[in-house]
């Protein structure tokens, strides 16, 4: 008893200094007022919302070994010989980007293990924001009124690919030089500004001189502002609109449920933040990435064994190496297929159709409603679908960009790998479609079971004629709530229009009806639907 009396005194003293420190500030700073708002924000406390803290304090590890970096890399491409201390390349002829990526590693106090921080530090930031993405995706958390957000995060993830594709480059070493190669490659298939833009670049024919120093301006200066300050906008539009939330007693589509930003959230947050350094510092100093002294200083008339790239640039490699010889000569100009459509032409629709897909959705769906609860995927199976095969589509092309390793690696013949994958571009997303819609529906009739006969104890209960059954206990009020609580729209109707207006109403109310057509109604009463209509009711200045 003495001891809880002493630990509320505590927490009351703490209060009390906090609500001290705050009115100082409140008198002095006119973003005081603005500061009690955010302190007592809500934020959701499941597990998958840290996802977008990941990529947050990976960032920020990346700026903090990056600016350490800044002060000792030299950008220059003249060269000289190397005198440094790594013997294997003393004497060898290299520029100065790549002797003084050297200097960093042998000479600089630390610089070998902050440049593997920062190189970890990078795919970690690269692989949190797709997940953050899928997540967002999955749950349905792309819907309004957060398309923008949605738009912005997809901007970030592809800043994030050009941001390290930059930072690859700089060591100038030859697996490095060979990935500028196939980039000043990609750069000449563009029909007649291709050649304009390779000059550009790299200063002139290839390999140039200024390529390393535009790559360096844009590494530490061009990119890292804008996503900064997209970071800042994002995460402004995140307190704005307010964090969505799982179904559960309380949380309803009008509401914001949560642990509050101080304390909970801030002390939480921060062991996040001191976890992520931890354990890219541990990656940086137990697992080597990147050794770009054992790859040595690139030359353009060698391309080193099993050359690859970092796994988010891999699906460009993959594309490229499953597209066929394939070019056309126009008025004396040659337009090679092969290099322009995997490497300019898919990833353009690719990051066009994660731009549209809300917008996409909205019209099909025809749902202008505002929504603030997270869907279970089961419950959206086409959706879901659609997601699992575009990441197959990009897992088949992540694969192929290393045919060659695998291909040496299980003895198998490189030409057969190659047409396998060719086909598993064309056939392995649909098929994946199918089987995870199929999952989908069936996950849902075991919801709509479990919400019938409850869960399985593991018991069998035998009657005297010698029947068994199974026994089940009832589910607790809230897993009830939680499978209960959904959306059931319902498909497009078509409309009574005429002409061209006529045929595309029809086709949205075919999509429409694609879309939804497959669900499995749970056991709910009437004034069960009642309330988890109101449930589901979106704020009152929702304009449907």
């Amino acid at each position: 008893m003495l001891f809880a009396r002493q630990k509320t005194r505590r927490r009351s003293a703490e209060r009390d200094a906090f609500a001290r420190t705050f009115a100082w500030l409140d008198g002095r700073l006119p973003a005081a007022e603005a500061g009690k708002g955010l302190l007592r924000k809500a934020f959701p406390d499941h597990w998958s919302f840290l996802l977008g803290e990941l990529a947050l304090y990976s960032f920020l590890v990346l700026l903090l070994t990056g600016v350490y970096l800044t002060l000792f890399f030299d950008p220059g491409m003249s060269e000289s010989p190397y005198h440094g201390p790594y013997g294997p390349l003393r004497g060898v002829r290299m520029t100065d980007a790549y002797s003084s990526v050297l200097h960093i590693s042998f000479e600089v106090r630390g610089g070998l293990l902050i440049r593997q921080i920062h190189h970890w530090g990078s795919v970690v930031f690269v692989a949190a924001i797709g997940v953050h993405l899928l997540r967002v995706f999955f749950t349905g958390a792309f819907r309004r009124p957060r398309e923008i957000n949605w738009a912005v995060g997809v901007t970030l993830f592809t800043l994030a690919l050009l941001e390290g594709f930059c930072g690859y480059s700089l060591p100038d070493d030859l697996l490095s030089g060979t990935g500028l190669r196939i980039a000043e490659g990609v750069m000449l298939s563009i029909p007649v500004v291709g050649t304009y833009l390779t000059f550009f670049a790299f200063g002139g024919e290839y390999p140039g001189m200024d390529i390393i120093p535009r790559l360096y301006v844009i590494h530490i200066l061009l990119v890292p502002g804008i996503l900064i300050a997209l970071l800042v906008g994002h995460l402004i539009l995140v307190v704005h609109l307010k964090h969505t939330h799982w179904a559960g007693r309380g949380k309803t589509n009008r509401n914001a449920v949560g642990q509050p930003m101080y304390p909970q959230f801030m002390a939480k947050s921060t062991g996040l933040f001191f976890m992520v350094f931890a354990v890219l510092t541990l990656l940086g100093g137990l697992a080597q990435i990147n050794p770009v002294y054992d790859y040595g200083p690139y030359q353009t008339d060698q391309v080193s064994t099993a050359s690859q790239p970092d796994w988010y640039i891999g699906f460009l490699e993959g594309s490229l190496r499953l597209m066929p010889p394939f070019e056309t000569n126009l008025w004396g100009h040659t337009i090679m297929w092969n290099v322009l459509v995997p490497a300019v032409v898919l990833p353009g629709l690719i990051f066009l159709c994660l731009y549209a897909y809300p917008f996409f959705e909205k019209w099909v769906t025809g749902d202008t409603g505002e929504h603030h609860l997270c869907e279970r995927p089961r419950n959206r199976p086409t959706r879901t679908g659609l997601g699992v095969s575009g990441v197959t589509f990009y897992a088949v092309l992540l694969l192929a960009g290393g045919n060659d390793v695998i291909a040496q690696t299980f003895d198998v013949s490189l030409n057969a790998l190659t047409w396998t994958f060719r086909v598993c571009l064309v056939l392995a997303p649909p098929i994946a479609f199918i089987v995870t819609k199929r999952l989908c529906l069936a996950l849902q009739d075991h919801d709509r079971k479990r919400l019938v006969e409850g869960d399985e104890t593991g018991q069998i209960h035998q009657f005297v004629e010698g029947r068994m059954e199974d026994e089940h206990v009832a589910l607790s009020p809230s897993v009830h709530y939680t499978l209960l609580v959904r959306e059931r729209p319902r498909p497009l109707q078509t409309s009574p229009a005429e002409g061209p207006r006529r045929r595309t109403e029809r086709l949205r109310a075919a999509l429409s009806r694609w879309f939804y057509r497959d669900a499995v109604e749970m056991p709910a009463t009437g004034d069960q639907r009642e309330e988890i209509a109101a449930r589901m009711a979106g704020p009152s200045h929702d304009d449907r």
